[in-house]
């Protein structure tokens, strides 16, 4: 029995920004449709009724943030996931366009393998949904999705192959970024009761995965532990 393809619409005022888009997500397996205006994402979405909204900012006439408020008064689409794109940082977007009703921010320049997993991870959040993964399982942090349902590692579009113990040391740390682990915290949750390991064991996961991911957010606290840095 062929899956039922999830519906997609894109709403962005830049065609470049919508061809991109459509053409990533449509090659990993969505549906999707594409709009220019807020004016027009109203309309489309109501006879649409798409899973997902990516919906741009900043837009000329109705812009983002007055879009999803009309989106969330309609009924058929109480329980459609709102995306915001955005190439602003401002706290106060943000912080508008979640008491919009936004669930998420995805911030240009935007990575498709990345977008892809971010929007599959909210899908999962869906009420009713019939995917048995755990979007709980798959954190992403700025450029960098970890997804522990398929032990699956992204940087920057490029999947990572780790062992499983490099997966789940990195899976901890950025569980709870810029909080700093003690080693003894580490060894407890990512090695099992009983399992003897030399002390350097841990100094040597991390500079595995540091050399593996190319990235240098996971940080050293000389004589206390590790952190990951958001």
């Amino acid at each position: 029995m062929e899956t039922k393809k999830h519906k997609v619409l894109i709403v962005d005022d830049e065609a470049d920004i919508l061809e991109f888009l459509s053409f990533a997500l449509i090659k990993d397996g969505f549906d999707v449709q594409t709009v220019s205006s807020g004016t027009k994402a109203i309309s489309l979405a109501k006879e649409y009724k798409p899973d997902l909204i990516i919906l741009d900012v900043m837009m000329p006439g109705i812009d983002g943030i007055e879009t999803c408020t009309e989106l969330r008064k309609i009924n058929e689409l109480k329980n459609t996931m709102i995306v915001f794109l955005t190439a602003r940082n401002e706290d106060y977007s943000q912080i508008a366009g979640f008491d919009a009703g936004a669930d998420d921010y995805v911030a240009k320049p935007i990575k498709p393998k990345v977008l892809s997993m971010r929007i599959k991870a909210l899908l999962r959040r869906k009420p009713n949904s019939s995917d048995e993964l755990s979007a709980e399982n798959i954190l992403v942090r700025n450029d960098i999705v970890i997804d522990k349902n398929r032990y699956i590692v992204v940087v920057n579009e490029n999947e990572i192959t780790l062992s499983k113990k490099e997966f789940e040391l990195l899976y901890f740390l950025a569980s709870k970024p810029n909080k700093v682990f003690s080693r003894e915290e580490i060894y407890s949750a990512v090695w099992e009761d009983g399992v003897i390991v030399g002390e350097r064991t841990i100094d040597v996961h991390i500079r595995k995965l540091r050399d593996k991911l190319k990235i240098d957010n996971i940080k050293t606290y000389k004589g206390v532990g590790y952190k990951y840095e958001e």
